[in-house]
């Protein structure tokens, strides 16, 4: 089942994508919901972001490859994590499929991507175990992590470099069914393909951060975890086009523009 959330004739609602035609819902995918009889072509509709997370976790460093690069850079020997590590990013930094990423005036030249599966939380959930985690998990969508690289590198914590305004796009909608053993992430930068790695190829996959986040926080219904990504970015320019695609879930596209052009 895929869940869009969509503006269309002036009114806001849930709907299921089905093929392409979406199917107005009345109520929402965390409660009781009906099918209307409202449908509308997916071109003509606007997406809008599948959710406001309450609590909006990520996780950094969590594919070896994308942690070998990192530390590379640093001269340094990468240090695999022993346990699962959270971190946090800002709702204000949120924006849909197809809205523009607005790089400030005044950045440097150091704007990367990172494609990430979302990871959407169906139900209140707290300290969950191995063999019951995946039960709280509604589905999955998709999200860029776009950072400013000299500010991250500059300030003690990833407060402007992760989550400055619209630093965050993340959709299209949410997909229910999907096998995370067989995904594939995709990036493309204006129509070129620059990555591509297995999207379950993780240091700690799902359930491991699941249960470690689980021991701390209660979860709740439209939380969301961005789970890290593989491989390097090149540095994005004004007018470039970003597409992630993860097979068996769809494709993130966003525009790139700087602030005053």
């Amino acid at each position: 089942m895929r869940w869009l959330k969509f503006t269309a004739s002036g009114k806001t609602s849930w709907g299921l994508v089905e093929g392409n035609q979406v199917v107005a819902v009345d109520g929402d995918p965390f409660g009781e919901w009906h099918r209307t009889s409202r449908m509308f072509p997916l071109s003509d509709i606007k997406i809008e972001l599948p959710l406001i997370p309450r609590t909006f976790y990520c996780v950094g460093l969590n594919y070896l490859k994308h942690l070998k690069e990192a530390a590379d850079k640093r001269g340094e020997v990468p240090a695999v994590p022993e346990r699962p590590e959270i971190g946090y990013r800002a709702q204000n930094a949120l924006i849909a499929h197809d809205e523009d990423v607005v790089i400030p005036s005044f950045a440097t030249e150091k704007i990367h991507y990172e494609g990430e599966l979302v990871v959407v939380i169906g139900k209140k959930v707290k300290h969950l175990t191995e063999a019951n985690a995946m039960d709280c998990v509604l589905g999955y969508t998709i999200g860029n992590d776009v950072s400013e690289r000299s500010w991250q590198k500059a300030d003690r914590s990833l407060w402007r470099s992760k989550n400055a305004d619209t630093f965050k796009p993340m959709g299209p909608w949410i997909e229910t069914e999907a096998d995370l053993d067989k995904m594939q992430t995709i990036v493309r930068v204006n129509g070129e393909e620059t990555n591509r790695f297995q999207t379950n190829d993780m240091i700690f996959g799902v359930v491991p951060f699941l249960v470690e986040l689980t021991k701390y926080f209660t979860l709740w219904p439209g939380d969301v975890i961005w789970m890290g990504t593989d491989g390097a970015s090149p540095d994005i320019k004004h007018g470039d086009v970003v597409e992630i695609e993860i097979t068996g879930i769809g494709t993130l596209r966003n525009r790139f523009v700087r602030e005053g052009r």
